[in-house]
């Protein structure tokens, strides 16, 4: 069994914490094996230029086809970090992908995109032996990510889709994916991928229903936002809710105090991210009139954590690396609690990389404030959940 400290065989990590764009670039792909690459993920902190970026990425690959998107963090080899570029190197030896650009996501045509999903799938040829899943990165402020996650669900069948929407910080000003050298808003990226490694979806959060319900009484359900709640103003109603004055209301109150929906049995986060004026409350998932919220409280996020991650592929073998797409306010509450050194040393012994998000895509739904991932083992047989 492999030691828990040392590090993944089967992909390559490169780090920049380099606040010039094409410095990060250059440092972080000195790093990479890029003849032996079959495809590179970039995760690009707040603060990098873009353009400068996709430039220095485009001249330094070598041609390997390079995506990614905007993050609200990344989750280095050292746990949570906040400027630091993260490149990611998948060996062609055990992966092959292939990309497709979704865009517009806003206006969405779901037949078409479907179409088109379908006719993509079908021409990524088939390798014997090979297991297949997808990877999903959505501009994080285009609130489509709903009707995106279950079209791709629908058109996909039986390949299972895991992601992140990209971020921006917590500026929620623009939000971009990388793909063919340039970054994109109001689009998403979808990677199709075969590989030889097993694999086993991931996803949780650490939160309980309580008794404490509510009722959607007035919504723009296309803009996610939340006009009354029990026939109050929303976020007099949240406050009055969670003891909490009306304008202290804040992302790290939101993150302790979420909203739950239930659905197939199961509750997932509906996280709020403002109060914006009027008393409204916007959210980063779906809401409609009539939706009944129920009040959350949380489980302790370091045993949920340690739990959760302890996953066994073929011969009870630990993940050689998870791919990790982890909400923004799962880790503001990590910052308030003050854990984020015991999260990040959790996230180092078990070889966790990836981002913070603006919401994830998991079994077909689009969630908040949860930890999606893919956990990936030595060849051998796959489960996914």
């Amino acid at each position: 069994m492999r030691d828990e400290q040392t590090p993944p065989r089967f992909v390559q990590v490169a780090v920049s914490r380099d606040t010039n764009a094409q410095a990060a670039v250059r440092e972080a792909l000195a790093g990479i094996d890029l003849p032996e690459t079959c495809f590179l993920l970039a995760f690009v902190p707040d603060g990098l230029s873009l353009e400068a970026v996709a430039n220095a990425l485009e001249a330094g690959a070598g041609g390997v086809p390079v995506f990614g998107c905007t993050t609200a963090g990344t989750i280095t080899t050292e746990g949570y970090e906040t400027e630091a570029l993260l490149l990611l190197a998948f060996p062609r030896a055990h992966f092959r992908c292939a990309s497709m650009l979704i865009a517009p996501l806003k206006p969405m045509s779901m037949k078409s995109i479907a179409s088109e999903l379908r006719t993509h799938a079908a021409r990524f040829r088939r390798t014997a032996g090979w297991n297949r899943l997808a990877l999903i990165f959505a501009d994080g402020l285009s609130k489509q990510e709903d009707l995106l996650v279950a079209t791709l669900e629908a058109a996909l069948g039986e390949v299972p889709v895991f992601g992140g929407s990209a971020g921006d910080n917590l500026a929620f000003r623009e939000t971009f994916v990388l793909h063919e050298g340039r970054f994109h808003t109001n689009a998403a990226l979808l990677l199709l991928l075969e590989t030889d490694l097993a694999f086993q979806g991931l996803g949780f959060d650490h939160f309980l229903p309580t008794e404490e319900q509510m009722v959607v009484t007035e919504a723009l359900p296309d803009e996610r936002l939340v006009l009354e709640i029990n026939g109050a103003p929303a976020a007099l109603e949240y406050a009055r809710i969670v003891g909490c004055p009306v304008e202290q209301l804040s992302p790290e109150v939101f993150a302790e105090n979420p909203m739950l929906v239930r659905q197939n049995m199961n509750y997932h986060v509906r996280a709020v991210h403002d109060a914006p004026g009027a008393h409204a409350l916007s959210f980063l998932g779906a809401i409609d009139d009539g939706l009944i919220l129920t009040l959350g409280r949380g489980k302790e996020i370091l045993e949920t954590l340690e739990a959760e991650l302890d996953v066994k592929g073929p011969r009870e073998a630990a993940p050689d690396f998870v791919l990790g797409f982890d909400c923004v306010l799962r880790k503001l509450e990590i910052e308030q609690k003050q854990l984020t050194t015991q999260v990040s040393e959790i996230f180092r012994r078990r070889r966790v990389l990836g981002f913070n998000t603006y919401g994830e895509q998991h079994c077909g739904v689009h969630v908040n404030q949860t930890f999606v991932g893919v956990a990936f083992f030595e060849p051998g047989r796959h489960a996914f959940a």
